[in-house]
């Protein structure tokens, strides 16, 4: 039985593992110049220099620290909302971000029980797309199991923040990426900054690439940089 397993045991030896995965596997309490996974932060922070507090709303958030585009501007002194279809990875943020909102959820304007393709608890891939999960299973989801979550609306979550205003957007969601956008964009929360994957890591285009880019575009967002997988929009 692996370390992680066996500490997944029971509700104390979990919560003792998720400390270890921040303090010891992660070193968290030592300042990096980047957390991303392909620099995105950086790129990010540097738009936002100015700016010494503002409000993130990171959707499929999965990690405060590892692969995090919000980790710098939350060091910075921003705050804001986490939201994540695995409870671990929220239980995580609920750890080193207490003061962010930070829910097990996703966005749908109907309120419903929504199917979880679930890889594994400290998993960068799990998904609601049914066909991101068969594009993705034999590369991934070793132990696939069916799990769900209940979705929220974005006013839901808005109101529970009680943020009146959001001046970075991050998605990044396995497949989900267009739908929960065009949730968000133009009705409900007006950015200056957006970053979403557009692409896969080979550099070919995500299924719903051209859609993204249509409606971005439409509402008066820019093309800033587009890094790895992920292409960045400013306003």
């Amino acid at each position: 039985m692996s370390l992680k397993n066996f500490f997944f045991q029971s509700k104390i030896t979990r919560k003792i593992y998720l400390y270890y995965n921040l303090y010891v596997r992660h070193k968290c309490f030592i300042n990096r110049t980047q957390y991303s996974q392909w620099g995105e932060d950086i790129i990010i922070s540097e738009f936002f220099k100015n700016k010494d507090y503002g409000t993130y709303f990171d959707i499929g958030c999965f990690h405060p620290y590892m692969y995090s585009n919000t980790c710098l501007l939350h060091k910075k002194g921003w705050a804001g909302i986490n939201i994540d279809i695995n409870q671990t990875s929220i239980d995580l943020f609920k750890i080193s971000r207490p003061k962010d909102l930070n829910l097990c959820t996703t966005i749908n304007e109907t309120k419903k029980k929504c199917k979880i393709y679930f890889d594994h608890p400290f998993s960068p891939v799990n998904t609601l797309d049914k066909r991101y999960f068969k594009d993705f299973k034999k590369d991934f989801f070793k132990t696939t199991s069916i799990k769900s979550v209940w979705s929220m609306t974005v006013d839901e979550i808005l109101n529970l923040s009680g943020v009146n205003n959001i001046d970075y957007i991050n998605i990044d969601v396995e497949g989900m990426d267009y739908k929960i956008l065009n949730q968000l964009i133009p009705k409900k929360v007006k950015p200056q900054l957006i970053s979403i994957e557009t692409h896969s890591v080979d550099g070919s285009k995500a299924k719903d690439s051209d859609k993204i880019m249509r409606l971005l575009n439409e509402n008066d967002f820019k093309v800033l940089k587009r890094v790895g997988p992920t292409t960045i929009f400013k306003t």
